[in-house]
């Protein structure tokens, strides 16, 4: 049994708690604010309550997995741990402070992960004071029913860390993916950010609507949730932020964030977390 120290209670960070806590491994969840904790702790019981409901998790295994959560709002709390995951707001001078402030607490042998969607490794590792153990550990939300791990090599990230990157996913279900060259975006991001990026414009410039660009793609291609939807639930805050790290790295048209995107932004329409984004989910 391991010790993971999660930081950022937010919908990945509680995410990917529940289900490294369902592994069996010992979890603390750190954030600053108290009201986003227990709303962390309210989310990941609701969570496996409804694994349980549809027989996914006994009732059992449910209470064992919450018994092995534990919160709190120092950032010390991470002292003793094997392995560190930091999902906390993509901006990287709040993740380059965390990894230097980080460097001060952890023993020598522990673990830094980042699960940074789109900002280069390398230039979040720069802090650290032993950058070789820092990786990226790209989950996707809802994390406990996605099972992609997209993990990526920083310019000085070890063998032995990308391994035991590996190895810790895998343990708590994921089925891992690995990016070899720290791009802004890696590899996943990249790809949805151009997709949503030209739904966008698609929908902005009245060639279709939002409804039918993603029925297209559903039914068209085969994609499980269209990519407005899909912006929707990542957030159009977290995709406005992608989309501008991928284009301050690689000046691309496809990556420039659509006017439509950046008005929603600044309405606070969102996605679903605000219950307006390209579609309506206040019912």
């Amino acid at each position: 049994m391991g010790k993971v120290t999660i930081i950022g209670s937010g919908l990945m960070g509680s995410g990917i708690a529940q289900v490294t806590a369902v592994a069996g491994d010992e979890v603390t969840l750190v954030d600053k604010d108290p009201a986003a904790l227990k709303r962390a702790t309210e989310s990941i019981e609701s969570s496996l309550q409804r694994f349980v409901a549809k027989d996914k998790i006994s009732a059992d295994d449910a209470a064992a997995a919450q018994s092995r959560i534990a919160t709190s709002d120092d950032l010390n709390a991470a002292a003793d741990a094997d392995i560190v995951v930091e999902a906390v707001f993509e901006r990287l001078e709040i993740k380059q402070d965390l990894f230097a402030r980080l460097s001060e607490i952890v023993g020598k042998d522990t673990l830094l992960a980042t699960n940074t969607s789109a900002i280069p490794i390398t230039e979040i590792a720069a802090t650290a004071s032993h950058p070789e153990r820092v990786v990226g550990t790209h989950f996707f939300s809802p994390v406990p029913m996605m099972k992609l791990c997209e993990l990526v090599r920083g310019y000085k990230t070890s063998d032995e860390a990308l391994d035991r990157a590996r190895a810790f996913a895998e343990k708590i279900g994921k089925t891992c993916i690995v990016v070899n060259r720290d791009i802004a975006g890696f590899a996943t991001t990249r790809l949805i950010c151009a997709l949503v990026n030209e739904a966008i414009r698609l929908v902005e410039d009245g060639v279709i609507s939002a409804e039918d660009v993603d029925t297209a793609c559903q039914l068209g291609f085969g994609h499980p949730m269209g990519p407005l939807a899909t912006a929707d639930l990542t957030g159009i805050d977290v995709l406005t932020h992608a989309t501008e790290n991928i284009h301050d790295d690689t000046p691309e048209a496809q990556f420039h964030p659509p006017a439509l995107m950046r008005r929603l932004l600044a309405s606070g329409d969102i996605g679903r977390k605000s219950g307006q984004g390209f579609f309506n989910y206040d019912k």
